[in-house]
Parts: C-alpha cells; sequence; structure tokens
C-alpha cells in the first residue's frame, strides 16, 4: 500500500502530493492552480498546487473566519 507524501518546492511555491508512485498518465486543471494527476485507468495519484502559499494562506484564513462565525459571541464579565 502506498503512503501519502506531500513535498513542497519553496522555489517555485508548489504544493505536491502524491498518493501513489503509479506512473502519471494525465492530468486534469480542476481549479485555477490546480492539477489532479491520473493514473491510466483515470484515480486519483497526485495533486500539484501552485502558488501554494497564497492557497494555504487563504484556505485557513476562510475556515477560520467561517468557525468564528459560529462561535456564541462572548460578552464581557461583571465584575
Amino acid at each position: 500500500m502506498n503512503h501519502p507524501r506531500m513535498t513542497y518546492f519553496e522555489k517555485d511555491d508548489i504544493l505536491h502530493l502524491s498518493i501513489s508512485n503509479e506512473k502519471e498518465a494525465g492530468s486534469v486543471e480542476i481549479a485555477p492552480n490546480i492539477t489532479v494527476e491520473l493514473n491510466d485507468k483515470g484515480e486519483l495519484i497526485g495533486v500539484e498546487i501552485l502558488e501554494a502559499s497564497r492557497f494555504v494562506r487563504d484556505t485557513v484564513l476562510e475556515s477560520a473566519q467561517g468557525r468564528m462565525l459560529q462561535l456564541p459571541l462572548s460578552r464581557p464579565s461583571a465584575e
């Protein structure tokens, strides 16, 4: 069984997630700067993210903001 590996290429700001050691037979861009890699059966074997630092930053901020909206408002305690 293959173990997923993540590699970050800092110079090019590319994040690559390798799910399998199989040979890539094709790829499909599923969103701007996000490409999935497929084997000859059309199964997912990897994901490549260009401008990875921006993607991670935006994803984390979006997630944090969404969770903040779900938190109950805290009120200052009366002392």
